[in-house]
């Protein structure tokens, strides 16, 4: 315990600034900071990363300008979560798209072994279910529950999302 509290300082003036401008999708904010070599991947207190919150956030164009200056695409918060998870669960169907053609991961597991597919199919965003699954996501893998995404759609009744993943 002492050694996480000396470890875990206070985030910089930098870094909340640019958590801030990608929750709010200020370009030009976000582009001075990548000018001046800002830490793409800086993490707030939960790990939440600026890609992260501006994918979580609907923000397209900040997320298209981190993408575009490095930001790590795959990048996990502290819970295993990535930016195509939370955009899976939120349902933005653009944002996903950039994830994507930049080449996010579709089969990473969060902490309890879900991923984006799961997200969709749980919280009912069929039509990103579907994208992933044209895209290549994998739909065999399991939670650490040993759930499948079947099972999950079934359990929340989402008959779309099964009928879409047996097809």
């Amino acid at each position: 315990m002492v050694k996480l509290l000396l470890n875990s300082g206070p985030m910089t003036q930098k870094t909340q600034i640019i958590l801030h401008a990608a929750r709010m999708g200020n370009i030009e904010v976000l582009q001075e900071l990548i000018n001046q070599k800002t830490d793409l991947n800086a993490q707030d207190e939960k790990g939440y990363t600026p890609l992260i919150i501006a994918c979580y956030n609907n923000q397209y164009q900040a997320a298209k300008l981190l993408l575009e200056s490095g930001a790590a695409i795959d990048a996990c918060d502290h819970g295993g979560n990535t930016a195509l998870m939370g955009v899976a669960f939120k349902g933005y169907l653009e944002i996903a798209e950039l994830l994507i053609g930049h080449g996010a991961n579709l089969n990473l597991q969060h902490g309890n072994g879900g991923t984006a597919l799961m997200f969709a199919a749980m919280f009912g965003r069929n039509e990103l279910l579907q994208l992933l699954m044209n895209s290549g996501a994998d739909k065999t893998i399991l939670d650490a529950r040993g759930l499948s995404v079947f099972d999950l759609a079934a359990q929340q009744g989402n008959e779309a999302a099964i009928i879409l993943l047996e097809n």
